[in-house]
Formats: C-alpha cells, sequence, structure tokens
C-alpha cells in the first residue's frame, strides 16, 4: 500500500495499544512526575493547537533546549505530528555556535528549561528569527526577555484532541547540529520516513530488541541526535520511559535503575566505567533489574563489559553512528559464528562495534578511492548508506559536495577495519590517525590501552607536529593512583611496538570535553602548541 510512514502513526499506536504504560520524569525536588501515553498524548493535542494558533506555518521549526523530561517528550512530538520540525539545540554549544545554527534554522519560537535561562538571555539580543520564548514551566521566572511565556499556559485551555494532517513521509520532522568540533555545526534534517524507519530496526533482535515489556532509561541527552532514537523507538513499541531530568549523576541513575525497575539504560562508557566502581563503593546498590545496556561514542573498556555481562546480567551492547546516522548503523552482535569461538576471543570482538544493523550498509574506502580488505588490519574510510542517513546537510552545499561520493555514500571522517567475521573496529577519525615516518598510528587503540592500565581513568591521544617524523603521539592522562610513565610505556609495549609508544605522557585531572561529552582533541592540539611549540627532533622511541 502507499502508507506513509510518519511519526504521527508512531505516536497513535502507542495511545491506541499501550495508552495506560507511563512516562516517568525525575523532578528537580527528587519526587516523581508520573503520567501516561494517553495523558502525553492529550498535551501533545494542546501543543499542537496553541502552535496553530500562534501562527507557526507547515515546515517551521520550533528550536528546544532542555534536560529529558515529560514537556521535553511532547515537543518531540507536537511539532513534528502537526507539520513542524523540532530544533534539538545543544545547550553547551558556544553562545556564538547557538545564535548561527538557530538563526539558520529559522526557528521561530523558543523552548527552554528554567536551568538555561542566564544563555538564552545572553544570546537572546543577537537571535534574528526568534519570535517567542516558552520557559518549559508552570511559570516564568524574573527575566528581561521580551515575548516570554510558560509553556502549561503556552498549551492552557485548547482541545484535547487534533486532527493530524496527512503528511508525506519525507517532510522534515527534526533537525540537529554536530557538535562543531571541526569548524562550524552542520545541519542534519531528519525524515517523517528515516526515523519510523530506523525506530522499528531497533526493535530487532539483533539490533537492541526494544519490546513493550521494556522500562527505558535514557540518560543520554535528548538534544542530541534523537535521544539515539529512543524516545521514538520507544514509543513506537509502547515501552515505559524513565526520564532523569537533571538527574545525571551516579547514585540518582543507580536509584532510578531500582526503584523504576528499568530494564534499558542508555548512556556513554564513561557512565559505566564509573558505576562499576559505584557499585564497589555502595554494596547496597541494586541494578538487578536491568536487562541490557546501550552505549556510544566509543568503547567501553573491556573489563567492564566483562563485569556487567558476567556479574550484573545486563550485557553492554555498544553502537557506532553519527548525528548524519539519526544515530544508528552498527551494534555489537554475537553472531552464530562467533559465538562458537573461545570465550576470550569472543570477548575481544565485543570490544569492536560489531556488525552493520538491517537496512545499513557499511564500506571502507583508502585514499585512492578503492576498497580495502576485510583482513581486520587494512584501514580505510568508513562510508555508510541506509534510508536514515542524511542525502545533504541543510543549507551547506559545500559541506554536502564534500562529505559525499559520486555514487552517494556518506564519508564519515572516520577510520575502521572490517575483520573476517564481518565486525566494523574504528579505529581513528580521519583528522586524528597519526602519520609518523610514513606510517600510521591509532590514536583510538593507542586510548583504549592506555586506559585499560589500573590506575587510569580517562586517556586522550593527539597526534602533534614532529620535525623529523612528521607527527608523534602525546597522551593526556588522568588517573586515580599514583603511576610513573615507564610503567605506562611498559603497558603498552606488551601490545605496540616501540615506535607507537607516545613521546610525553601528560598528567592532568582535567581533559576538556565537546559539548556532546566526547574528548576535545582540537582544544588539547591547541594546548600543546601553545606550551610546547612541537617536539624535540631527536626521539627514540619513534627510532
Amino acid at each position: 500500500m502507499d502508507y506513509e510512514l510518519t511519526l504521527t502513526k508512531t505516536l497513535r499506536r502507542a495511545v491506541d495499544q499501550f495508552g495506560d504504560k507511563e512516562i516517568v520524569t525525575k523532578l528537580d525536588d527528587g519526587g516523581y512526575h508520573r503520567y501516561t501515553y494517553s495523558d502525553a498524548y492529550e498535551r501533545i493535542c494542546q501543543l499542537a493547537h496553541a502552535l496553530d494558533d500562534y501562527g507557526l506555518d507547515h515546515g517551521d521549526r520550533v528550536s528546544v533546549m532542555a534536560t529529558n523530561h515529560y514537556r521535553h517528550y511532547e515537543l518531540y512530538y507536537g511539532p513534528s505530528c502537526s507539520g513542524r520540525s523540532i530544533h534539538m539545540t545543544n545547550h553547551r554549544l558556544p553562545d556564538e555556535h547557538l545564535t548561527t545554527i538557530i538563526d539558520e534554522a529559522e526557528d521561530r519560537v523558543l523552548f527552554f528549561d528554567e536551568a538555561f535561562l542566564d544563555t538564552v538571555e545572553r544570546i537572546a539580543p543577537e537571535l534574528e528569527t526568534v519570535e517567542q520564548y516558552v520557559v518549559l514551566d508552570e511559570s516564568v521566572p524574573e527575566t528581561d526577555l521580551d515575548s516570554v511565556t510558560d509553556y502549561e499556559s503556552f498549551i492552557a485551555g485548547y482541545e484535547t484532541e487534533y486532527e493530524w494532517p496527512d503528511l508525506d513521509e519525507d517532510t522534515e520532522c527534526g533537525i540537529c547540529y554536530t557538535s562543531g568540533t571541526t569548524g562550524l555545526p552542520k545541519g542534519a534534517s531528519y525524515s517523517h520516513r528515516g526515523l519510523f524507519l530506523l525506530s522499528m530496526n531497533y526493535g530487532a533482535k539483533d539490533t537492541f530488541g526494544i519490546t513493550e515489556k521494556d522500562v527505558i532509561l535514557p540518560v543520554v541527552p535528548m538534544f542530541h541526535v534523537n535521544g539515539w532514537c529512543l524516545p521514538y523507538s520507544g514509543t513506537f513499541y509502547g515501552s515505559s520511559f524513565v526520564l532523569p531530568g537533571k538527574h545525571t549523576d551516579l547514585e540518582a541513575v543507580e536509584a532510578m535503575i531500582r526503584e523504576q525497575n528499568v530494564t534499558v539504560a542508555a548512556a556513554v562508557p564513561t557512565i559505566w566505567t564509573d558505576m562499576a566502581n559505584y557499585i564497589d563503593e555502595h554494596p547496597e546498590a541494586d541494578i538487578s533489574t536491568l536487562d541490557r545496556i546501550l552505549t556510544g561514542g566509543s568503547s567501553p573498556p573491556p573489563a567492564v563489559m566483562r563485569r556487567f555481562y558476567e556479574e550484573f546480567d545486563a550485557p553492554i551492547i555498544q553502537g557506532y553512528g553519527m548525528t548524519e546516522a539519526s544515530p544508528h548503523l552498527v551494534n555489537t552482535l554475537l553472531t552464530e559464528k562467533v559465538r562458537n569461538l573461545p570465550e576470550e576471543k569472543q570477548y575481544e570482538l565485543q570490544t569492536k562495534p560489531g556488525l552493520p544493523v538491517p537496512g545499513a550498509e557499511i564500506r571502507l574506502r583508502n585514499e585512492k578511492g578503492e576498497p580495502v580488505e576485510h583482513d581486520g588490519e587494512s584501514n580505510g574510510e568508513i562510508q555508510v548508506r541506509s534510508p536514515w542517513v542524511i542525502d545533504e546537510y541543510f543549507a551547506r552545499p559545500e559541506a554536502t559536495a564534500e562529505s559525499f561520493t559520486d555514487d552517494g555514500w556518506f564519508k564519515t571522517g572516520d577510520i575502521g577495519t572490517i575483520d573476517e567475521y564481518g565486525y566494523l573496529d574504528v579505529v581513528d577519525r580521519v583528522d586524528d590517525i597519526i602519520k609518523s615516518g610514513g606510517e600510521w598510528i591509532s590514536s583510538v587503540e593507542l586510548e583504549n590501552e592506555v586506559v585499560a592500565h589500573e590506575k587510569v581513568v580517562e586517556a586522550v591521544v593527539i597526534g602533534v607536529e614532529h620535525d623529523r617524523w612528521q607527527e608523534r603521539p602525546v597522551v593526556y592522562v588522568n588517573t586515580n593512583d599514583d603511576v610513573s610513565e615507564g610503567e605506562l610505556k611498559n603497558h603498552l609495549l606488551d601490545r605496540f611496538p616501540k615506535w607507537w609508544l607516545p613521546d610525553e605522557f601528560i598528567f592532568t585531572d582535567d581533559i576538556p570535553q565537546t559539548s556532546t561529552g566526547k574528548y576535545d582533541k582540537k582544544i588539547l592540539r591547541s594546548l600543546f602548541r601553545d606550551r610546547y611549540g612541537s617536539l624535540p627532533l631527536e626521539n627514540e622511541t619513534a627510532q
């Protein structure tokens, strides 16, 4: 049938089939707000009416700057299902980036949490397209903003039913901007069709196996790449939700898992590494309801993955993706062939992102654009295509031209290998891989091995200029105990040749991160240049 794949159908299914399932939000005061899909639907209808009355046209965008809570959830559906689009705005971006992307997206209404009032007040004088500010609360705090109201007043009094328009599935439903670590953020525009298909994919057993039985805790921010698509996929399948609000510390996360019987939780690897330590220090902690853990951004340490599987019976499923892919493309999967391998080999393979999910295609190409052998050693740029991968950057024709091949594949900018079992491993970024004396050194592999040392908490490897070897690796290290440079070098020598070893170990407890929680190598390179310039000419390690 000519059946349009839209988020409206996702929402209607949840309400019609699972209307009594709960969406629970941890409030600022530590209590919980609880309501059902049916309750949320009525308020989403009111929101859609309010946008109509305000005069928002089809195709117009609203900006949302908020933590994970029920009002934010309503904004995932009210604008999109009524023919508008939500701009998931990352409040952690620099002010100049925020003003640029909000104006570029031509957002007309800006919804925000009171916690971000200072940010909004700072950028408001520079915003050219925003006409109305809406505080996501029951009242408006003291502010100098013009044209400001609170969310409850904005939607109050409207009908709790709405005649949803018949939308083309290719209609934009949302837009998210990249974090801008390599320059100005770029807009990735998402269609109803793309997010519908990706949501459906999340229910596959070989992907994440999301079902109506699940209680999902997305610790990952909803402002970042559709909250990893969980607010859409969980709704698609009628799962219950626990939304943490601003409570993303370990104590709060553990309490929410225990008190709300969470079965699926999603967060970056650092959270799960720290959670393992938290459980050691707090014997009363209980995460036994967890059935599986979703993570991404980088690979968790192998010891942590093994512990969650064997001790907590909650396997960590890591994924690989990006803003441009809505975000998911690849995840950990133990195939029948791999399950017949020795246990140690199975765990080794689980440290890799894994296999492409159904509907996503992955290939590797070298610098000449030629295919790369799948031997687990030969590397090339990862190129992808899928129904939920964007086909262009919003309003950036030059960036689009640079990022797509002539035959329509998206160039991720990541360097990877594919082994004999078909498992993808991301070994570096094109901009981060280090070329020393004509040979390649993977910063990611070095980082993973340094972090594997029991006294290391964080490690970030950068390439710095060298007069003789072109580039050499330097590592910034955060430790939990005294450890010498010599001890770390001996640790690395167990796996890598001597010339791979970092020329310098810089010990610090303050490694800068990007607005999405990734380590900011751009800043580290700048800090290194300001402090050292370049490495000395003679270097025994490189020889």
